[in-house]
């Protein structure tokens, strides 16, 4: 028998590369430490690990209660199709924050420490308990997948039974933690540039959490539909698209409100770094905001991806600029990631990508409309999704 090698590919050997200088990257992290392997610093100590290996992963993963609470507790049926992949988006995006932690703490090893050893004034300490319970809801959210691949019917019916409530829990969980987030930076008012910081600061980043969690539904759903030849479910996204034109109106209505109460606009007028990064960030979300409000807009693919993309990016953006933009002034220090640093995140969302094709290759990711016989339902999320 003839052993078939995989084909060569360019988006392959992008892959291997950007593996090949992560697995290097580690080794320099491991043999070097921090110092040896990182930019940081004792008066810049959090980088681009934290800003976006963590603050972004968290939220790119939102997708996951955003969609549980619409379909499960909102009691939205038509959502259905799209939960399991926001699920498991969900799911790999929480074990690939963890895998960036272990990167960026001087002890990997005592990352288990908080869970025995409690400190209940501390928000890290809220963080860390919600987002190991939270990952612990999404594994098993995650396991009827796996059941069901395997023809296990009587686990199957065990994990039904406990699911309403642990889909509860799970939006409980995150909805702390995805504001916790923000808390954090609560304690650096003199330090953290006043155009992020703000006292309704988890409050946004909750909001602007359910946005990206909206936004990355379309963005996988459209990403998946090329790659496993499956048919886009357009008029479910598009009442989706008009969902998210909403949310990210309020969130843009409570940024310029608290920034008007805050008497901040005037900065805006400074020729900054800062300045200029918080146009993009306002613009990555404006822009669609006021598109996805067109029927015509959400009813075409491509536009419907390309303003779903813009809202990630414009998360990014801002979660950088929390995390490292905001920062820098009040740290009088200038921090550029190295290029280790750089290596690692590439290397973590590659294989993000990887795992989340091979798993919706061989489970039923997409099959959670079957047993569902509305499928036709799906035609009336453009007019009342919430009918449905």
């Amino acid at each position: 028998m003839k052993l078939q090698f995989p084909k060569i590919t360019i988006w392959r050997a992008i892959f291997a590369g950007i593996m090949l200088s992560g697995l290097y990257a580690t080794y320099l992290r491991v043999m070097y430490g921090l110092g040896g392997s990182t930019n940081l610093s004792d008066k810049f100590p959090w980088g681009l690990w934290i800003g976006f290996d963590v603050m972004c992963g968290v939220g790119l993963a939102a997708g996951g209660f955003t969609l549980v609470a619409m379909v499960h507790i909102f009691n939205i049926k038509a959502y259905k199709p799209v939960l399991r992949p926001a699920i498991l988006t969900a799911f790999l995006g929480y074990v690939l924050v963890t895998v960036g932690l272990l990167f960026d703490l001087g002890r990997p090893d005592r990352l288990w420490h908080p869970l025995v050893m409690w400190n209940p004034h501390s928000v890290m300490f809220e963080v860390a308990w919600c987002v190991t319970l939270y990952s612990t809801v999404l594994f098993l959210e995650f396991l009827p997948m796996v059941f069901e691949k395997f023809g296990l019917h009587k686990p199957l019916e065990w994990i039904h039974k406990i699911s309403v409530p642990l889909m509860i829990l799970g939006v409980l969980l995150s909805t702390l933690h995805q504001s916790s987030l923000g808390t954090l930076f609560l304690i650096v008012p003199q330090k953290l540039y006043a155009l992020w910081y703000t006292p309704i600061l988890p409050l946004l980043f909750w909001v602007s959490a359910i946005a990206v969690g909206l936004a990355m539904t379309i963005f996988e759903s459209w990403h998946s539909s090329r790659a496993f030849g499956r048919a886009l479910e357009l008029p479910l996204l598009a009442s989706m698209g008009r969902v998210l034109a909403v949310v990210l109106s309020v969130y843009l209505w409570i940024r310029f409100l608290d920034m008007s109460h805050r008497h901040v606009f005037g900065l805006l007028g400074l020729n900054r770094t800062e300045t200029w990064l918080f146009g993009l960030e306002i613009a990555l979300m404006a822009i669609p905001a006021v598109l996805l409000f067109q029927a015509k807009v959400r009813m075409r693919p491509g536009a419907l991806y390309a303003c779903a993309v813009m809202v990630v990016f414009g998360f990014i953006t801002n979660r950088m600029n929390v995390g490292i933009t905001g920062l820098e002034a009040g740290s009088g220090t200038h921090y550029i990631p190295k290029w280790s640093e750089v290596a690692v995140t590439l290397s973590i969302v590659a294989a993000g990508f990887a795992i989340f094709h091979f798993v919706a290759q061989n489970f039923p990711v997409f099959e959670a409309a079957v047993h569902e016989p509305a499928h036709a339902k799906l035609q009336q999320t453009e007019e009342d999704p919430v009918a449905v």
